[in-house]
């Protein structure tokens, strides 16, 4: 049984359901909680303005619900979604975006993390940055790096070299990230393209009909 505050309100933390990054924490009571589960969208409730409000009502940026779970007491929820846009009024993907402590030594590695550096080097152009170079050539150089990254991991690959080919394919990812954040693509765009696909039911469909 859920537990809601004085107020009838429950905390709910949405969790991006790809990256499991966290987006924002927001508020439910009992009727926001029940829209939520009949539409399959998060509805929250807003304390500033005392009413209920879908994500995305005005910004178009909805967030489809996977699940939601309670925590062992039942006064917090964790909601995962996948979100058709940015979770934060900013513009952000995350309202969590301003760093108070951070141990680099145990700094976890996300691809989203990546792709918000690469955004920042592209703005900033700091110098002496390698990413700023390819940045400052264009997308030219950076298909070019592409090109080069792609046959050194066949080449690896060939030779059975496991750490070589982990190596090249680190490479390889970094610079098509490069080339996302240039053309403007994001982790979304990718994420839907191949959730979209179904490719094992493809493949099966096209083996039937040979």
């Amino acid at each position: 049984m859920l537990k809601y505050d004085e107020k009838g309100l429950i905390p709910a933390i949405v969790q991006d359901y790809y990256s499991k990054e966290v987006l924002t924490l927001a508020y439910m009571n009992e009727e926001s909680l029940a829209i939520s589960l009949a539409e399959g969208y998060t509805c929250f409730y807003s304390r500033s303005r005392q009413k209920l409000w879908r994500k995305g009502e005005e910004s178009g940026n909805k967030q489809k619900i996977v699940s939601i779970s309670a925590d062992c007491d039942g006064d917090a929820l964790v909601v995962e979604v996948i979100k058709s846009g940015p979770a934060c009024h900013t513009g952000a993907e995350s309202c969590f975006f301003n760093p108070i402590y951070t141990d680099e030594q145990v700094k976890a590695f996300s691809y989203a993390g990546l792709y918000r550096l690469l955004q920042e080097r592209k703005e900033k152009l700091p110098e002496g940055s390698y990413t700023t170079y390819l940045f400052e050539k264009g997308t030219d150089k950076i298909l070019k790096k592409i090109g080069e990254e792609s046959t050194e991991v066949i080449i690896a690959a060939k030779d059975n070299d496991q750490a070589a080919t982990v190596y090249e394919i680190a490479d390889l990812c970094y610079h098509i990230m490069v080339l996302m954040v240039q053309n403007g693509i994001t982790l979304q765009d990718i994420t839907d393209e191949l959730a979209g696909r179904h490719i094992i039911d493809h493949k099966v469909k096209q083996e039937r009909m040979q």
